[in-house]
């Protein structure tokens, strides 16, 4: 079964999921739910391919290349795991079989994930840089990805005009445009009526100052109250379709539009991560590139602040037994759903084994076939059972560990 999900880049290449029907895809964002069905399809050597992957330029020629030695390097290792080369090599497969597919290739982010096991394929198109890493074990390695969740993670740009509607995914490097499924095209829709007649139209007034811009209505036939009912109803559409392509995420949305906009939106909103302090002015006038600088400089703070008040939070309680930067006791908590809070050094691995059932924790000299990489597995865990994780440096986790919980109870 070859499953294709492509994670946007900041915002735009359409994720697809295949864990359907071959032939079939469905839009999907990558979430606490996608992070669950990696782990319920864990049967098996399980193996997990992180390399970097180029948009444009000589380097582009480079990566099919690039992913061929990757998959030798894999099918290595599972001969070294016991697996017989014709069962390496049948594993193996759905993944070569890119490499001759030049669509593919056209169609890339600045990193690129796959992961394989027996009857399961699925890859990540993703905005996040990556060092070349093949892991081999009993479930998938998905450390590299927690960047998607927290500290300098996803956000979204929603800009509204008259004339058009986009919906922008960023991170702090790159973006991109995600469309939105069943919602009118503009703005310019919610202000027609049935009666020809009656039309109503606005645009910007001068600047009232620090960017602001007053919205001017102007028309017969109808009131200002009458149109904010008709874009609210607009907005609610839009909404819908904001809801259902971000549903349980976390990554902070920023408005960006006229002033008169903004509290209409904020009506219809029900996404719980809209950011209060939006982008002035008319959109359309601005790049996708304009609008990611302008909103990072929005969001930037907003990831800061939650990863210092965090690391802050784990200092006061670290002597309170509600925090704990211990392996026996970081574990079990994460499987018992007991983690509020993670902090985790990103770029290292400390491999080892965990029985949830007995919560015995054994740690390994070096990667072996029975080793898997202890972060990650309480970094999966955590995220799964509804906790918050922020990757930091390593030198950045408190206390000098390699991870730092802060438990519910």
């Amino acid at each position: 079964m070859r499953a294709t999900i492509a994670l946007t880049r900041f915002g735009v290449e359409k994720i697809l999921e295949g864990i359907m029907k071959s032939g079939e895809d469905g839009m999907v964002e990558f979430s606490r739910h996608e992070l669950s069905l990696l782990t319920q399809k864990a049967q098996g050597p399980c193996i997990s391919v992180y390399m970097p992957a180029h948009r444009a330029g000589a380097e582009v020629r480079q990566d099919p290349i690039r992913l061929k030695n990757l998959l030798g390097e894999a099918e290595t290792k599972l001969g070294e795991s016991g697996l017989r080369s014709t069962q390496a090599r049948a594993l193996l497969e759905p993944a070569r079989e890119l490499l001759n597919d030049a669509l593919f290739w056209r169609y890339q982010s600045d990193g690129l994930a796959l992961f394989l096991s027996s009857g399961f394929f699925r890859y990540y198109r993703v905005p996040l840089e990556f060092d070349d890493l093949v892991v081999v074990t009993h479930r998938f390695h998905i450390k590299p990805l927690l960047r998607l969740f927290a500290g300098d993670g996803v956000f979204y740009v929603l800009a509204l005009s008259q004339n058009d509607v986009r919906l922008l995914q960023g991170t702090r490097y790159s973006v991109n445009q995600v469309e939105l499924e069943n919602v009118p095209d503009s703005l310019a829709d919610a202000l027609k009526y049935d009666d020809p007649e009656k039309q109503l139209q606005f645009h910007t007034g001068a600047s009232e100052g620090k960017g602001r811009r007053a919205a001017i209505f102007h028309g017969h036939g109808v009131g200002v109250d009458d149109t904010k009912d008709r874009i609210l109803r607009y907005f609610r559409q839009i909404n819908e379709g904001v809801q259902e392509l971000l549903k349980d995420g976390q990554a902070p949305l920023v408005l960006a539009g006229v002033d008169y906009l903004f509290p209409i939106y904020e009506a219809a909103n029900t996404y719980r991560h809209l950011i209060s302090e939006g982008i002035p002015g008319n959109p359309e006038a601005l790049s996708a590139t304009d609008l990611h600088e302008r909103a990072w400089s929005i969001v930037k703070p907003y990831f800061r602040k939650a990863q210092n008040e965090a690391t802050s939070r784990y200092k006061t309680l670290a002597a309170s037994g509600q925090a704990s930067n211990d392996l026996k006791s970081i574990l079990p908590a994460s499987y018992q759903g007991r983690i509020e809070v993670l902090l985790v050094a990103v770029g290292v691995q400390r491999w080892g084994s965990f029985d949830p059932s007995t919560s015995v924790v054994q740690l390994h000299p070096a990667a072996d076939p029975d080793s898997e990489d202890l972060l990650d597995l309480a970094t999966l865990q955590t995220l799964v059972n509804g906790g918050t994780v922020f990757a930091l440096e390593p030198g950045d986790v408190p206390g000098e560990a390699l991870f730092a919980a802060i438990f519910r109870y």
